[in-house]
């Protein structure tokens, strides 16, 4: 693999990205793999660790607390800089690392193994480290364990991934989507960051299907997710809820941003022709609902990105509809 990829920042984001992991729950495949990790290396500490922007977040982390570091004191940010395992024996005589919180502070890391998490696409977005409190050795039979290991914890990543995907279109799942719609509300719940749904639906698809047949009405719908997933911001989220339905979940986006981007992707999905014989063109309707006081469950506010988006097609189709924010006021 290209060590390209090593100095390409902004692409092993990105590839972090994709795997939507960051700030998830706790997971019981990755679980026993650190556990396994501290069992055959005989180190009171493993993680997980996927290296992030400013920070690296524990995906998991027996034997300590924390499920955050910031990024510029973590031993895994120096293991993704290369293709090899790291491995530090006594980090009070490393010159790196001696002066390092980790080392000096309660954590008290004396020791180091990390093997680099590498994408199937060669980026590094974290590794798979074991960590002690005494200085110690590593035999080359433990790191080629390790390595195997790190190696089982990206196959894991790309089958969640795969579990939370459409097999036709690449976008998130139903399930996979709600799941982020309600780490939404939980962040709008905490400090009030504003979001919004924008849901379409692809008009008068039944016809496309019952004049031209299922794998043209297939074409449709890809060319409908590109055409979204071209025009969205790479913060934004695609899900397929079902059929032709697809929702948007907009990050940082108030009711009013919302329906100027509805109308950025209607606009798009007008411009689309579909190779066919003869060619087809392609519209959609869309119902946009901003987070608020009275959508506090998935339920909720998908519910209300619903009724908008059928009065989007019960007043004509091709074009968005909005469901109003109700005030709350105080007692």
């Amino acid at each position: 693999m290209s060590d390209d990829k090593l100095n390409d920042e902004t692409g092993r984001i990105a590839a972090l990205a994709r795997y939507d992991i960051l700030d998830s729950p706790a997971d019981g495949a990755f679980d026993r793999i650190t556990e396994l990790v501290r069992a055959v290396l005989g180190v009171p500490i493993c993680a997980v660790s996927l290296v992030d922007t400013d920070r690296q977040w524990f995906k998991s982390h027996p034997g300590v607390d924390a499920s955050e570091t910031p990024r510029e004191i973590a031993f895994c940010d120096h293991t993704i800089r290369g293709r090899d395992p790291m491995i530090v024996c006594d980090a009070a005589q490393d010159s790196r690392f001696r002066e390092n919180p980790l080392v000096t502070g309660e954590l008290g890391i004396a020791s180091y193994a990390g093997v680099p998490l590498e994408t199937p696409d060669g980026y590094n977005i974290g590794t798979l480290c074991a960590i002690d409190t005494r200085p110690r050795d590593f035999d080359p039979a433990q790191i080629a364990i390790l390595k195997s290991l790190a190696a089982l914890v990206v196959d894991q990543l790309e089958l969640r991934n795969m579990a939370d995907r459409d097999s036709l279109t690449g976008a998130l799942t139903r399930r996979a989507f709600v799941a982020e719609v309600e780490r939404k509300i939980t962040l709008f719940d905490r400090g009030q960051r504003p979001a919004a749904l924008v849901m379409l639906d692809i008009d008068h698809f039944k016809r496309v299907n019952d004049t031209y047949g299922h794998a043209v009405g297939d074409k449709v719908i890809r060319a409908v997710v590109q055409a979204c997933q071209g025009t969205r911001r790479p913060a934004d989220t695609l899900g397929r809820l079902g059929g032709e339905e697809f929702c948007l979940l907009l990050a940082e986006t108030t009711e009013a941003a919302a329906i100027q981007a509805a109308q950025r992707f209607c606009y798009a999905l007008r411009q689309l022709v579909i190779d066919n014989d003869p060619p087809l063109s392609v519209t959609a309707s869309f119902g946009v609902a901003a987070i608020g006081a009275d959508r506090m469950t998935s339920d909720l506010w998908l519910a209300a990105a619903d009724a908008a988006l059928y009065e989007a097609k019960r007043s004509g189709r091709n074009r968005v509809a909005v469901a109003p924010l109700i005030e709350t006021r105080a007692a």
